[in-house]
């Protein structure tokens, strides 16, 4: 497969980034600075785009059968809400302009139900520091529900997010966090790649959101 990937030098694109190549699949890695990505590899093409301008994001996603947007605008940034929304909708956009039918993006935990009708970020466990980030990846789940001339895919990563070992072995829901038999919802960003790949695979959630964990 032929997978361009957004957000390849952040910590979720890096892991996505290492599966793909793993696998054997063809990556063309998109950042602002592609000073990060490296070393060389047969099936790795470095781009440079700002996600922002979707006609130049367009020209370097043509002729990829899949985008993966891992993009985020920095946890410290104080626009974040509003970042994240303007260049989630730029790459919705850019992916439709390069004539490519399947987008999945990763979002955030925060949208997850933790019991009927409250979901994870109006909690006031929340945290604060999250909270803009999160909000804007729960509006943005809104936006794309709505596309229709796209196979979209939302993904929301276990509540706990970190770096880990690659098991591959792991749990797959819907709208609710997944908890462990110790009351974690937690994945590491090794295992979410796999879960990404595979996804792109197998299409199990087309027009759907869907979440992970162990």
């Amino acid at each position: 497969m032929k997978i361009a990937l957004i957000g390849a030098t952040g910590f979720v694109g890096k892991a996505v980034l290492n599966e793909a190549l793993h696998r054997g699949h063809k990556v063309t890695a998109i950042a602002r600075n592609t000073d990060k990505l490296g070393p060389e590899n047969e099936n790795l093409v470095v781009k440079q785009a700002d996600a922002y301008n979707s006609d130049e994001l367009a020209a370097v996603l043509t002729g990829n059968d899949a985008v993966v947007s891992a993009f985020n605008p920095g946890w410290d940034n104080p626009n974040i809400y509003e970042d994240f929304i303007r260049g989630a909708k730029s790459i919705q956009e850019a992916t439709k302009k390069a004539g490519i039918d399947r987008l999945l993006v990763v979002g955030g935990a925060g949208s997850l139900e933790i019991k009927p009708g409250v979901q994870l970020v109006d909690t006031p466990e929340f945290p604060a520091e999250w909270k803009n980030g999160a909000m804007a990846a729960r509006e943005y789940l809104n936006i794309i529900k709505q596309e229709n001339g796209l196979d979209w895919t939302f993904l929301s990563p276990a509540i706990i997010l970190h770096q880990g070992e690659r098991t591959n072995k792991f749990r797959l829901g819907t709208d609710h966090p997944i908890f462990d038999d110790n009351g974690k919802s937690e994945i590491t960003v090794e295992d979410l790649a796999v879960a990404i790949i595979d996804e792109l695979i197998k299409g199990r959630f087309i027009k759907k959101r869907f979440t992970v964990g162990y």
